[in-house]
Parts: C-alpha cells; structure tokens; sequence
C-alpha cells in the first residue's frame, strides 16, 4: 500500500509485502521517514497494489 500527495508524488510505503488474504491495518503516521518532517495538511491518496498491480485507490484528507 502506497500514499501519493496530490501531484501524484509518493510520499509513503505503508505495507511492502505480499500477505495471505484476510483483513489487515496500516497506520499512516503523516511523517516522512527518510527526513523526519511531518506531511502538510493537504489531499493524498492511497493505493492498493496486488503484483505490482493497482487495484483500489482512495483519497484522504489530513487536517492538522
């Protein structure tokens, strides 16, 4: 599961392996893991991906 700002950019891996059906959560903690700075408050978008492929993608709107 991959988030995107609105330009489309990925700003998140939430989820990078391949797990066996049933019902999972993945926190989105709005903070970039490489530098450490918190997201603004904006539009995103998560994707869901099975083999690379996308097969679900909703929005979010993160308020500070």
């Amino acid at each position: 599961m991959k988030v995107y700002d609105i330009l489309g950019k990925e700003v998140a891996v939430l989820v990078n392996e391949k797990l066996s059906p049933g019902r999972y959560k993945a926190e989105f903690n709005a903070r970039d893991a490489r530098q450490g700075n918190n997201f603004p408050s904006g539009v995103y978008f998560y994707s869901l991906l099975i083999d690379g492929n996308v097969m679900d993608t909703k929005r979010m709107v993160l308020l500070k």
